[in-house]
């Protein structure tokens, strides 16, 4: 697979500031001026939400916060997918846990707490999207502002598959689409394609999977132009004056996420799909 960073002089992006740093294992984070880039990192997983790495990328966000040189923040994946949604086999493992609904509920709301982060981020966020998304990895691309996507990406929202809740992306996505698009693929669960994401304005655009990133720098030093005073006031107009009910409603979606994984439906759904076998929905619950 061709690489998404510039790696020789002879690269178009050849100058940039390139610093590398682990914040932990599975996230890492990267600066070119004006650009910094937080990169999922744990590709023997599809960059599955867990609880750390949810933690991780807010750390990350606000690493690159004092930042004055990063002037916009790209958010990409390691591997061939961008996120396969929230770790199912660690939801699994946490119904063993006598305190398992509280952690549940505090796993929610630091994902709520992400995401309402990343719409009041002060600096333009830029989705590099490498490859699949899935479930809550489409809220990650949603909370960005703009979206790059490979010709190889691809939309899913598997939840009624797993007897889970869309949560915190079902608002996002009407947010951003319109309700009928989201009602649409929250219902069908659909697969989109990278070109009719783009039409229903999910994805921006969309490029050949090597210049994914190329491309989010390129529109990164673009954006570099303009005040940040500005940026800063357009963000927080769009997101929380036009967009007035959104944090509201990611309030009800949370808890909404957070009860759904205690039902018989969700033990079953994620049982099935880490056993690889089709769900039982008629199953006689204990």
């Amino acid at each position: 697979m061709a690489s998404r960073f510039p790696q020789s002089a002879n690269s178009t992006l050849a100058g940039a500031q390139k610093i590398m740093i682990a914040i932990s294992d599975n996230v890492q984070i990267r600066k070119d001026v004006p650009s910094g880039t937080i990169i999922l990192n744990r590709p023997d997983k599809k960059n599955a939400l867990s609880r750390e790495i949810v933690t991780m990328l807010e750390q990350a966000f606000q690493d690159f916060l004092s930042e004055r040189s990063v002037r916009s923040v790209i958010l990409t994946g390691s591997g061939d997918t961008f996120c396969s949604g929230t770790d199912l086999a660690q939801i699994q493992q946490t119904r063993e846990s006598p305190q398992a609904m509280q952690t549940w509920h505090e796993d929610v709301i630091a994902f709520k707490s992400l995401i309402e982060y990343m719409l009041r981020y002060p600096k333009p966020i830029v989705a590099a999207v490498n490859g699949p998304i899935a479930g809550a990895g489409l809220a990650l691309v949603l909370a960005a502002d703009l979206v790059v996507a490979s010709e190889d990406a691809i939309v899913t929202l598997p939840e009624p598959l797993r007897g889970l809740s869309h949560g915190l992306t079902a608002p996002l996505l009407s947010f951003r689409a319109g309700a009928g698009v989201a009602t649409r693929l929250l219902l069908s669960g659909e697969t989109v394609a990278a070109d009719p994401a783009r039409q229903l304005g999910i994805f921006h655009n969309v490029v050949s999977e090597e210049l994914v990133w190329a491309r989010s720098h390129e529109i990164a030093t673009g954006l570099a132009k303009a005040a940040r005073e500005s940026q800063q006031m357009t963000k927080q107009f769009v997101n929380e004056t036009i967009g007035e009910q959104l944090f509201m409603q990611l309030d009800i979606a949370a808890a909404n996420m957070a009860a759904a994984r205690t039902t018989p439906a969700a033990e079953e759904g994620i049982a099935a799909f880490l056993e690889k076998r089709e769900p039982d929905w008629d199953k006689p619950t204990e």
